[in-house]
């Protein structure tokens, strides 16, 4: 894959004033009362409308029928037999088609179906927030519509980038403001609790009931597991990092460089949330250091995200 284009530099850098500190939350009860309330975080305090919804399944193994049903509902003055589709078969927990009619691809809309049984990992809802959220601060394209088992929203034209490219100063700028800009995004009040040690609670209880027979034997138990993180949980809170709104996902294929406009924006909201500062430059770090992980985000299976690659 050629580099892309060279960026524009920004004028400066940007630098985060460390906010007030919010509540910190222990590890332990309040995680479980959490976790059996499904309690999610605030979207902050701007609102937008309600998105449409429509009461279409689409199935996995034949995406196309239902994938048109819902281009019908949302273009209805697009031609049946002039809707061209892109399928994309990359994806580790989701399937997506794109739709469009026009070889520029100016208006063309994509298909997100979820994978089977992911809603055990992700908050649909949740998602749907903050795509909304980061879509009225212009961080993220239009939510057109959600459906029984997916959503709809629009194409982001540009690139979505290799460890090759992050490293160049021009983007890695780039991908630093973009951050830093989501960094700034805050609710009404005091900032809410780091979404980090719910989540993990949660991760530990799926493999408690779901998981657990099929772990190997080089696995430690999950008794020592849960130990290793109540330590990591109080050393890690005492290291006073600001809670701010974050990616949380941030891989490199979750980046796209639009070289005609010269900025990046981050795609993919499934585990975005009030988390550590820290996390989401930490996580970032390991694509920029070039290293690959399979668990490396608040989710256990990061997704490649390849539907900017048209």
């Amino acid at each position: 894959m050629a580099a892309p284009p060279s960026a524009p530099v920004p004028r400066s850098p940007c630098y985060l004033r460390r906010p007030a500190p919010g509540p910190q939350c222990s590890w332990g009860m309040e995680e479980r009362a959490a976790a059996g309330a499904r309690c999610r975080e605030s979207p902050g305090p701007l609102r937008a409308a309600a998105v449409p919804y429509f009461g279409i399944s689409v199935h996995q193994d034949d995406i196309l029928p239902g994938a048109l049903r819902l281009i019908h509902e949302l273009r209805p003055h697009w031609k049946p037999e002039q809707v061209r589709t892109k399928r994309f078969t990359d994806g580790i927990t989701n399937k997506l088609v794109a739709c469009y009619v026009e070889e520029d691809m100016r208006d063309c809309v994509l298909v997100r179906v979820y994978g089977e049984r992911t809603e055990l990992l992700v908050d649909r809802e949740n998602e749907v927030r903050n795509f909304q959220l980061l879509r009225a601060h212009g961080c993220a394209p239009k939510l057109y519509c959600t459906f029984q088992n997916g959503l709809c929203y629009e194409y982001m034209p540009g690139v979505a980038l290799g460890p090759e490219h992050i490293r160049e100063p021009r983007l890695f700028r780039l991908i630093a403001l973009e951050m830093a800009k989501i960094h700034t995004i805050h609710t009404n009040g005091s900032l809410p609790k780091p979404i980090l040690w719910h989540k993990m609670h949660n991760y530990f209880t799926l493999v408690k009931n779901e998981i657990n027979p099929s772990l190997s034997t080089d696995v430690p138990k999950i008794e020592v597991l849960e130990r290793e993180l109540a330590w990591l949980k109080e050393h890690l809170s005492q290291l006073d990092s600001p809670v701010v709104f974050c990616h949380n996902d941030l891989l490199c294929k979750n980046i796209i460089y639009d070289s005609t406009k010269g900025h990046v924006r981050f795609i993919d909201y499934e585990y975005a949330g009030y988390n550590y500062q820290a996390f989401d430059i930490g996580n970032h770090f390991n694509e920029f250091a070039g290293i690959s992980l399979f668990v490396g985000t608040l989710g256990p299976h990061p997704e490649p995200v390849l539907h900017h690659q048209l």
